[in-house]
């Protein structure tokens, strides 16, 4: 059993993995802002899913508060930290890019901070596929150059990742990276994609199809992100001194114990496939309205997760059929409650 403290659990991904965390049977700590961005009546239910289990507890504030922040880490004492809060939403960034770096730079700053203070064992902090920017080569692989990011969102999340190199280097702070790559799920935002296509379909309006139709993306199944993360969690990277054989393909710091993992599907599918699939499970047709590229996207994602699978012995694969599924039988008891 571990301590581990959670930034924010009342969100998509930090919701399923402090449920998954918690069966387990560590204890978690949640801390989560309670931000406006989208309807916090969906962030209070899952808090209170999460009240219910044992082991977790929670705290409402937000990062950019150091002094509470300071002040629930020590009374709580975690073993490892996981960062997952943040401002999200790659098109929200760009008309409201102040809220960008207050949260996710400064407010991943305050994280950086309470860990080297208390000396955890671990620091995880989620990162993005938006890193990769204007990489053409794929699959992405976590060596490659990120020096290009396309939107507000994706430059804060490299300088967090250079910023934790730093601390990790400074200080000896274990750190791990984890990109993650279109998730999708039950309890998912409202402003994600596939959450809105649903909605849509059902009612008979339109969706928004960027690009007309032509974008790949790989889904990931927010069970196969959590499996992931949970997975990389006892890994803390060592120390430079402490290293036996190298992993294939390992992207630890040649000075730091600091490294980036993938945590994708490891296939990149075509918007149009995804629509008709989804189309498929509600039994209704989409309305399309194509739309040009919109600015700051690009038109492909695509991970590698091979140095994942060589250190976690794990790699996601949940076809997108079975996971739309997962989610449909929720929209839709969702909907009716």
């Amino acid at each position: 059993m571990q301590k581990v403290l959670i930034t924010g659990t009342a969100g998509f991904i930090g919701f399923h993995l402090a449920r998954h965390l918690l069966a387990a049977g560590h204890r978690v700590h949640g801390y989560d802002g309670m931000t406006p961005y989208y309807d916090v009546a969906l962030k209070r239910q899952r808090h209170a899913l999460l009240g219910g289990m044992s082991g977790f507890s929670a705290t409402e504030a937000m990062l950019e508060d150091m002094a509470t922040l300071e002040r629930v880490a020590a009374d709580f004492a975690p073993d490892a930290i996981i960062h997952l809060a943040a401002q999200a939403g790659v098109r929200y960034s760009l008309t409201h890019p102040r809220s960008y770096i207050e949260t996710n730079f400064t407010g991943s700053f305050n994280v950086l901070e309470v860990a080297h203070q208390l000396g955890v064992r671990h620091l995880m902090m989620a990162s993005t596929s938006s890193v990769y920017g204007a990489n053409p080569e794929m699959p992405f692989r976590e060596t490659d150059r990120t020096d290009h990011p396309l939107t507000v969102y994706a430059a804060t999340k490299k300088a967090v990742e250079a910023l934790s190199h730093s601390y990790a280097h400074l200080w000896g702070l274990p750190v791990t990276q984890f990109r993650f790559f279109t998730v999708y799920g039950a309890w998912g935002r409202p402003d994600l994609a596939y959450f809105k296509f649903a909605r849509a379909i059902l009612q008979g309006e339109p969706i928004d199809v960027y690009n007309h139709g032509e974008l790949w993306r790989d889904f990931t199944a927010v069970e196969d992100l959590v499996e992931g993360v949970a997975r990389l969690l006892p890994l803390a990277p060592p120390a430079p001194g402490a290293r036996g054989a190298p992993v294939e393909g390992d992207s630890l710091s040649p000075v730091a114990p600091w490294r980036i993992v993938n945590i994708g599907n490891s296939d990149k599918v075509h918007l149009m496939d995804f629509i008709r699939t989804l189309e498929w499970l509600l039994g209704r047709k989409a309305v399309l309205n194509l739309m040009p590229m919109q600015q700051g996207d690009v038109p492909a994602t695509w991970a590698d997760c091979a140095l994942l699978e060589r250190l976690t012995g794990f790699r996601p694969q949940t076809d997108l059929a079975t996971g739309l599924a997962r989610f449909v039988d929720w929209y839709r008891d969702y909907t009716r409650a």
